[in-house]
């Protein structure tokens, strides 16, 4: 790589990626970056471009834009829609467009999420299979047909052709309110999606509530310190540590697990606190409940079980454990009911 190192970020007015730029920017090394990320709104490039961020305004929709950005970069870091696989193939091509003149791979460091890894057990159980990101094998039993399987698989192929290097960083469930200089200037969205979610529909309901039994198990991750995993990531490359990438490139986000009980009950009983909810005992989610909240989807009601001991081979440590996560909860919902926040259907 040069000694200005280019680096093309996606997402970075949401919560990921709002968080890691914000990382970038406080970086040692951050004088050896040269940071362009792509966003929405003029007012939040502006306010980019005020803290040294080479900020472009566009859309996903623009492909040729999001090829020609790609096609600058030695590292892309995708933190926006993990599903979106035209944007995917877009990256792509400037990517091959870029080793085609210069002949040296780039690096694309993608984000998906351990719900790749989930089942269909409506809270009604727990598993006892648990993904290893250590062990390229047992993710190589994953059928396609899993959520975000399919990205997955074309970027693997494209680190087989050998033009791209590429890291896929899979957070579990996180938690936590952003605290940031992006945040405070109003560039980055503050919150998660799961526990945001699940608060809205209970305070709708006025009672916490949870899929099935809640008897289903996830990972955990706070917010500042998955984004720590991505700047252990990007210095471990740049180091010539020669971390894993494709069948060897994944990174799980995650420092324990919890129920969905455990995560219903901490609602149900903030709800109570606050003199929002009926019950301190988190109660099932009705269909119509299903259907209204969370589009149909009983995804908050899977099992997805791993550990992350790639991440933590390139000197990643968390410490903040599931304890953590519950006590954010009461904070969130006070924030929340601040803000007035509503259900997001089908936005899980």
């Amino acid at each position: 790589m040069t000694s200005k190192i280019n680096i093309f970020a996606t997402g970075v007015t949401g919560y990921i990626g709002g968080s890691v730029l914000a990382r970038l920017l406080e970086h040692p090394d951050a004088g050896s970056f040269h940071v362009t990320a792509l966003v929405r709104s003029e007012e939040k490039a502006n306010k980019l471009k005020a803290l040294g961020v080479n900020a472009v305004v566009g859309t996903h929709s623009e492909l040729g834009l999001i090829k020609d950005l790609a096609s600058e970069a030695d590292v892309v870091i995708a933190m926006a829609d993990a599903d979106n696989i035209k944007v995917v193939h877009a990256i792509l091509q400037g990517i091959k467009e870029r080793h085609t003149k210069i002949g040296a791979p780039s690096i694309l460091i993608h984000t998906v999420h351990v719900g790749v890894l989930a089942d269909n057990a409506e809270g009604k159980h727990k598993t006892d299979i648990i993904y290893d990101d250590a062990d390229p094998a047992q993710l190589e039993l994953l059928p396609p047909t899993q959520l975000h399987r399919n990205v997955d698989l074309e970027l693997l192929e494209a680190d087989k052709e050998g033009y791209v290097k590429v890291y896929i960083i899979a957070p579990s469930t996180i938690y936590g309110i952003a605290s940031n200089k992006l945040v405070d200037e109003g560039i980055q969205n503050p919150h998660s999606i799961q526990i945001p979610a699940l608060i809205a529909a209970s305070l709708d309901r006025g009672q916490g509530g949870m899929v099935g039994e809640g008897k289903n198990l996830w990972p955990n991750v706070e917010i500042a310190e998955l984004a720590d995993l991505y700047i252990k990531l990007l210095d471990a490359i740049n180091s010539e540590s020669f971390p894993g990438h494709g069948r060897e490139g994944f990174y799980f986000g995650e420092n324990g697990e919890h129920s969905l009980y455990e995560v219903g009950k901490a609602i149900a009983e903030a709800l109570v606190e606050l003199g929002k909810g009926k019950s301190t005992e988190p109660t099932p989610f009705t269909k119509e409940e299903i259907d209204k909240y969370f589009g149909g989807s009983a995804y908050l009601g899977s099992n997805s079980r791993c550990r992350g001991n790639r991440s933590r081979s390139i000197g990643w440590k968390p410490v903040k454990t599931t304890k953590d996560m519950l006590a954010s909860i009461k904070p969130e919902v006070e924030a929340l009911i601040k803000r007035n926040y509503k259900p997001q259907e089908g936005k899980l």
